[in-house]
C-alpha cells in the first residue's frame, strides 16, 4: 500500500477515492522513475541522493584509491573522516551563491545543502597514513594498505579439464 493511502487510512482522512487513487498512480510512477516525470514529488530521499558525492573505489598491491567527484565545491567544504573498523566518511556542505539579475528574477536547477557518504573499505589499512588531494572538482583520498593486507593475495592457477 502506498504512503499517501497509509496516511489517509492512519490519519482517518476522508479524502475523495479519486484524489487518493491519482496520488497513489502518482507516487508509483514517480517512485519507478526517481521523479523524473515531476521532481515536485521527489521524496527526501531521492533529493539527498542528489547531492551524495558519486565515488570510485580501486585498489592495487600497495594502497586503496576512492575518489569522488564534488563539482562547485572547495576542500574547505570537505570534511573526511576514517574509522578504526574501517569506515571512510565524505561530508560538506555545497553552498548556494543567488545572484539575481536587476528585474529579481532567478532560475537555478543547482542543488545545494549538507551530504554525508560513508564508504566502507574490507581491507586492513594504514589510515594514520592516508591523504588526500583535490583538484578540479575530484576528491581523491589515498589510504595505504598494511603489511599484513599486502600480503593476503595470492594467484590461483586455472587447470583445463
Amino acid at each position: 500500500m502506498s504512503n499517501s493511502l497509509m496516511n489517509r487510512k492512519n490519519n482517518n482522512r476522508h479524502a475523495s477515492v479519486g484524489y487518493g487513487l491519482r496520488r497513489d498512480f502518482n507516487d508509483l510512477v514517480n517512485t519507478m522513475f526517481n521523479g523524473w516525470l515531476d521532481p515536485s514529488f521527489r521524496d527526501e530521499e531521492v533529493m539527498l541522493k542528489t547531492l551524495e558525492p558519486k565515488i570510485e573505489v580501486s585498489e592495487n598491491d600497495k594502497a586503496v584509491t576512492v575518489r569522488a567527484e564534488m563539482p562547485g565545491m572547495s576542500e574547505k567544504d570537505i570534511d573526511l573522516e576514517i574509522s578504526n573498523d574501517g569506515y571512510l566518511t565524505i561530508s560538506g556542505e555545497k553552498k548556494s551563491e543567488r545572484k539575481e539579475d536587476q528585474s529579481g528574477n532567478c532560475f537555478s536547477e543547482f542543488t545545494y545543502g549538507s551530504f554525508q557518504r560513508t564508504i566502507p573499505l574490507p581491507w586492513e589499512l594504514k589510515s594514520n597514513d592516508a591523504t588526500a588531494q583535490f583538484e578540479n572538482g575530484i576528491l581523491e583520498v589515498s589510504i595505504p594498505k598494511s603489511t599484513e593486507e599486502q600480503g593476503r593475495k595470492k594467484k590461483i592457477s586455472i587447470t583445463r579439464k
